[in-house]
């Protein structure tokens, strides 16, 4: 099972889950989700895999989710809305995103990789 691994290098979470990964010897491919965001669609079909609210997509601690006041437009907005932003800036997005194509986790839990990935 290959996976797809979106990740920020300096993100320290998304180191955990990448040494994670090579501990359990699992194969995955790198994508760093600044220089390759997800699209739009791409985004839509993680939220539906995974069961995760939209909302949960987004870095809440990030720098860019505080400059854009994201928290006060997430209110109302759609999650088609919330996709195109995610796609637009991969800092917006909470990380790392990792994915099979069935299985979708955001974020790094030991538990939840177990789980899910092992």
């Amino acid at each position: 099972m290959a996976l797809s691994f979106y990740w920020y290098p300096q993100c320290g979470t998304c180191k955990k889950a990448k040494k994670w990964l090579d501990e359990q010897g699992v194969a995955y491919e790198s994508i760093h989700i600044v220089d390759q965001p997800p699209t739009k669609d791409q985004l839509l079909t993680f939220m539906r895999a995974s069961g995760i609210p939209a909302k949960k997509f987004f870095n809440t601690s990030g720098k860019k989710y505080r400059e854009l006041g994201m928290k006060d437009k997430l209110q109302d907005a759609s999650e088609e809305q919330m996709a195109e932003w995610l796609a637009s800036d991969g800092m917006l997005i909470k990380r790392p995103i990792v994915t099979d194509g069935n299985e979708v986790t955001v974020g790094f839990k030991e538990e939840t990789f177990e789980n899910t990935w092992k």
